[in-house]
């Protein structure tokens, strides 16, 4: 196991703590920021996602400049964004945060995706996350952070960055998705 597989490992350790986090009522209160009154418990489960998002780009910069690039790596780096990301949107939804319907959108996209990259790997193929994927992983972040912070540092404006960054994040979801469906449509069309 190289340094960005447990890296990218590390990332999923952090999961089960942010959700602890964010979920357990630990009694910390709330401090107020910039006028708004934000639950200590949302600030620490806030750091810890965005702690693990950025190993992220840690664990692929590694891979990408010391030659560690494993099909190991290939698959559970984007694995792991999508347990990130879909226990948080959960918990959003859960907090009445984010409309159910979206959650179901962008987790129905996480599964329908890894079933393809399965059949991928079936024929012997494995395909690290494209750009557009990235993209969307990254605007995935911003919004999630963005409603654990209640905004802040930018709650001072006429909108919600956190709802703004959703459905930036919702678009590319579903963009990348039909992308990724389309390059592999030969292999998908294949396997039936």
């Amino acid at each position: 196991m190289n340094l960005p597989n447990k890296i990218t490992v590390s990332r999923v350790c952090l999961i089960p703590l942010f959700m602890i986090a964010v979920l357990i009522d630990f009694g910390w209160g709330k401090v107020t920021l910039m006028g708004d009154s934000i639950p200590v418990n949302h600030l620490v489960g806030a750091a810890i996602f965005i702690i693990a998002s950025v190993t992220d780009f840690i664990d692929g910069y590694y891979a990408r400049k010391f030659n560690l690039v494993t099909n190991f790596g290939k698959f559970l780096d984007p694995l792991a964004d999508k347990l990130l990301v879909s226990s948080a949107l959960i918990i959003l939804t859960d907090f009445h945060y984010v409309p159910a319907w979206i959650t179901i959108v962008i987790i129905s996209r996480e599964f329908a995706v890894t079933g393809l990259r399965m059949i991928l790997a079936g024929s012997g193929e494995v395909h690290a996350a494209a750009m557009l994927g990235k993209i969307k992983t990254w605007a995935q972040i911003v919004a999630i952070s963005a409603y654990f912070l209640h905004d802040f540092p930018l709650n001072f404006l006429p909108f919600s960055i956190a709802d703004v960054s959703l459905w930036v994040a919702l678009f590319f979801t579903v963009y990348s998705g039909w992308d990724y469906f389309y390059k592999n449509r030969d292999v998908l069309l294949k396997s039936m």
